[in-house]
């Protein structure tokens, strides 16, 4: 039977809020009867009244069907309703089937992984600590986010070389733990980083049967000629040699990286060009940049609604946010999406010394992008219709997350 039961809507989590208030204390004289009132007589009858009637009710494939339809946040505010409300919400079919979409991001705060809801509201509906990893492993650390699944290196003992790489659903608990991956020895400039791999993750919804991952020796100088890609297809680790220039130099320092149509997509030193590879290692590209961007230290990409985004904020000239989409993939046509002021977005009329900004992403399905600053604000602005939203007071280069509720490919745990 599916469930019924009403309540009113709390916040994004379900949680709601009914506040019990005492009785008032009435005085009144010893003989002075106390009589009811007609309208506590009148409710009371027709409290009564409808508790006789039958609560109407859908039958279940019709409400199954109504509520895949509903995104994951209102999911989770049904389930305060009842305990029946609370099953049918938390069925990994209606999940499955729910549209998704930005939730919120993820982000560091001295050292501590931790979630902001994307309205900036109420708690995590994610738990950042990811506890199902750490039933096994001492150290969980994070290396990369793509959608909704997240890729982290594990390790018990006191060495992080001793790792194992994890892919893991924070929606769903379900991990995956990858075969080790071997690059043969190679000099490093960083000791400490020898034999440790510079990985990217690649996932997306259209394809929730696969993810990869794509793995290159650590060298903070110039790319390396090998590449090892893992498919979760095959369950094992590829190895391939590089296809790009010479002269390409991957910024591995910033492991900023976009994975779009099934082709992981990097950034270099010079930002001047956008090296990209397939799935499969087959396909090399290099996107030039829309602009020389060569001397801005400041230059990050994105992807939404399909299409790959980069943007520039130029410090001299009074924190001017320039973004670009890429309109043909075929020709490497980009166009100037917006240009935006981001001192105005935060309330200042020009820039003061100190002053830092950031565009750290884009929503995926609109035309709205997240900016933090160093005074510890991050703020959502929408360029259709220009407003700024405050998400909280706290500065915040954040991951963006999108719930994924499909079984995790590989799935061992």
């Amino acid at each position: 039977m599916p469930p019924g039961g009403g309540g009113e809507e709390g916040d994004e989590h379900g949680s709601s809020t009914v506040q019990s208030h005492p009785p008032a204390t009435v005085h009144r004289e010893e003989d002075t009867p106390q009589l009811p009132t007609i309208s506590a007589v009148a409710s009371k009858e027709k409290k009564q009244k409808l508790e006789q009637q039958p609560v109407p009710s859908l039958p279940e494939g019709a409400l199954v069907e109504i509520l895949s339809r509903v995104p994951y946040r209102s999911l989770c505010r049904f389930k305060c309703v009842s305990k029946p409300w609370l099953a049918l919400c938390s069925a990994r079919d209606i999940l499955k089937r729910s549209p998704q979409t930005l939730s919120g991001f993820f982000y560091k705060n001295a050292g501590v992984l931790k979630f902001r809801n994307l309205s900036g509201r109420g708690l995590p509906l994610v738990d950042p600590s990811l506890p199902f990893l750490r039933q096994r492993y001492e150290n969980v650390h994070v290396e990369q986010l793509c959608e909704g699944l997240l890729l982290c290196s594990c390790w018990n003992s006191c060495s992080a070389c001793e790792n194992d790489y994890v892919v893991c659903n924070p929606a769903t608990q379900e991990w995956t733990v990858l075969p080790p991956v071997v690059f043969p020895a190679q000099e490093c400039s960083h000791p400490w980083k020898k034999g440790i791999p510079m990985t990217y993750l690649g996932f997306e919804f259209a394809v929730p049967s696969r993810f990869v991952v794509f793995a290159t020796p650590y060298n903070a100088d110039r790319l390396p000629g090998q590449m090892a890609i893992y498919s979760s297809e095959t369950g094992q680790w590829s190895y391939v040699q590089s296809k790009w220039s010479s002269a390409t130099h991957v910024d591995c320092s910033r492991r900023t990286h976009v994975f779009l149509n099934g082709t992981m997509h990097l950034a270099t030193l010079c930002n001047s060009i956008i090296p990209t590879v397939d799935v499969e290692g087959k396909v090399w590209k290099e996107i030039q940049m829309p602009v020389d961007w060569a001397s801005s230290n400041i230059v990050l990409t994105g992807q939404s609604q399909g299409r790959l985004y980069a943007w520039q904020l130029d410090y001299c000239d009074d924190s001017e946010l320039d973004i670009w989409v890429l309109e043909d993939y075929g020709t490497g046509k980009w166009t100037l999406k917006h240009t935006v002021n981001v001192s105005e977005l935060f309330g200042r009329h020009c820039r003061k010394d100190g002053d830092f900004y950031q565009m750290f992403a884009i929503h995926p399905d609109c035309n709205v992008i997240f900016l933090t600053n160093q005074k510890k604000m991050t703020v959502s602005y929408d360029m259709d219709n220009q407003k700024v939203h405050v998400i909280c007071n706290e500065f915040m280069i954040g991951l963006p997350y999108i719930p994924c509720f499909a079984e995790l490919p590989s799935a061992g745990h």
